[in-house]
């Protein structure tokens, strides 16, 4: 299976995907999330749609080019592979998360330090 990855980490990325998981009425598509180091939240893509595009500042890219290849962490579909996790796994084989809305999604969360949290965060 081939694909590109947008990573967004820490509480950020887990807010993006939350966010994520409600425009989509609850199907985003596939999304792994790590639970050490920098916390890395990856949103799965469909193959050459994150390259020729331009992305927020906090946001990392994984694709392959011309003598370029990434590597993303992907957990197994079954059992326990910590620090590894499916917050929402794979629905199919072309099921992706929606490029166009995570990069809108991220643009705004990345504007707006509070977007996407609750109003009493916000409010303190």
């Amino acid at each position: 299976m081939q694909f590109d990855a947008v990573r967004v980490d820490g509480e950020e990325g887990r807010r993006l995907a939350d966010r994520i998981e409600v425009l989509t009425g609850g199907d985003p598509g596939p999304v792994v999330i790590e639970a050490n180091g920098r916390r890395g939240v990856y949103f799965l893509v469909p193959p050459g749609l994150t390259a020729h595009r331009s992305w927020p500042r906090g946001v990392t890219r994984f694709n392959a080019g011309a003598n370029h290849v990434s590597y993303v962490p992907v957990p197994a579909l079954t059992g326990r592979t910590w620090p590894l996790a499916w917050r929402f796994p794979p629905a199919g084989p072309d099921r992706f998360v929606h490029t166009l809305l995570l990069r809108s999604a991220v643009t705004e969360l990345f504007a707006d330090p509070y977007a996407y949290a609750d109003t009493t965060a916000r409010d303190q």
